[in-house]
């Protein structure tokens, strides 16, 4: 098990999260939002906290998850793999916390969350009250807001695609997290479907079968554990696999999903996905050259690949810009509908 970065005694406005996120390593921050009204709100009581939140809804239903005592909280695929172990139903807010108040008080196991709802629009107000962010804390990029409430649940180790600044507001939460160099290790389940619209690891991770799967072993010695208490932000770059635990009775986390690029610039699954198309059939030997050639075009410095020409021949090569990026895109949509 390997050992978080952890910073004490800063400022969220004080964090430049995109620097952060360079460095290639998850990072907790302990305390950045301790004083956060809903923070604060959720150390008086759980219902100062509902209460604060209720103040803010705007009373549109909301995607709320359901799974049964039998999945344990754990969100995932059924015994079959042709479908889901959860159901979900839009709610109004106050019915989801009905809905856990009564599950708690008939000590039922059944497990509630709404997941990644967008907070500006089912929250208006709230970012700006307790989590403020400006583009100069991400190096002059945007950020997408998403809240996440519930009871005892687990989001299955998965990856995204964007950086990430998790914020804990009410409730504990225990993030395991796993370099991108251990998707191997981590038996990455079906591109699709998925439970949520990421690949999820196979592996349970809390009970692994390593008679099933025995390269989670070597997973497991690059696990980062972070425990996160009402008031931390934990940091990390896209594509680090994660499993999430909300670990009490009722949890609140809110997150930013960013991309350290513009907005013009495509999202690289769906680069796998053709690769699959075009790469993945071919004999291995071919493989191994466009490997080369993607090394030398896409993955070292760029100007390996064009200084040696005159600039009016760079084409491709140059930098993009949105007009660039609407040219070459169009290129491509050509090809491949040939």
């Amino acid at each position: 098990m390997s050992y978080v970065n952890t910073i004490e005694a800063c400022q969220f406005n004080d964090i430049n999260f995109n620097a952060l996120t360079e460095l290639g390593q998850p990072c907790l921050i302990k305390g950045a939002i301790a004083e956060s009204p809903l923070v604060r709100k959720g150390r008086q009581s759980l219902s100062s906290a509902q209460e604060y939140l209720q103040a803010f809804y705007a009373q549109k239903p909301m995607l709320v998850y359901q799974c049964e005592a039998e999945a344990k909280g754990r969100f995932f695929y059924n015994a079959q793999f042709d479908g889901m172990n959860f159901t979900t139903r839009f709610a109004q807010l106050d019915d989801f916390f009905n809905d856990i108040a009564q599950n708690q008080l008939s000590h039922g196991d059944t497990s509630f969350y709404i997941g990644s709802a967008k907070l500006n629009e089912y929250f208006p107000g709230v970012l700006e009250a307790n989590l403020p962010i400006h583009q100069s804390n991400l190096s002059g990029y945007s950020a997408q807001a998403g809240i996440w409430l519930g009871n005892k649940t687990t989001a299955v180790t998965h990856f995204d695609t964007s950086n990430n600044i998790a914020a804990c507001m009410l409730g504990r939460r225990r993030f395991t997290l796993f370099p991108p160099e251990q998707s191997g290790n981590l038996y990455p389940g079906p591109l699709e479907p998925t439970p949520g619209g990421q690949v999820l690891s196979m592996v349970d991770i809390s009970a692994p079968d390593f008679a099933r799967y025995p390269k989670a072993r070597e997973a497991l010695k690059y696990a980062v554990v972070v425990d996160l208490e009402p008031g931390d932000i934990l940091v990390y770059p896209a594509l680090w696999w994660h499993q999430v635990e909300a670990l009490d009775d009722f949890n609140v986390m809110i997150n930013y999903w960013w991309n350290s690029t513009p907005n013009y610039v495509d999202d690289p699954m769906t680069t796998l996905l053709h690769g699959m198309l075009s790469l993945r059939g071919r004999p291995q030997s071919e493989k191994d050259a466009w490997q080369a050639l993607f090394q030398y075009y896409v993955f070292e410095d760029k100007q390996q690949a064009r200084q040696h020409l005159p600039t009016h021949t760079w084409g491709a090569l140059r930098d993009l810009d949105e007009l660039s990026a609407r040219v070459l895109r169009n290129k491509v949509l050509k090809k491949i509908n040939r």
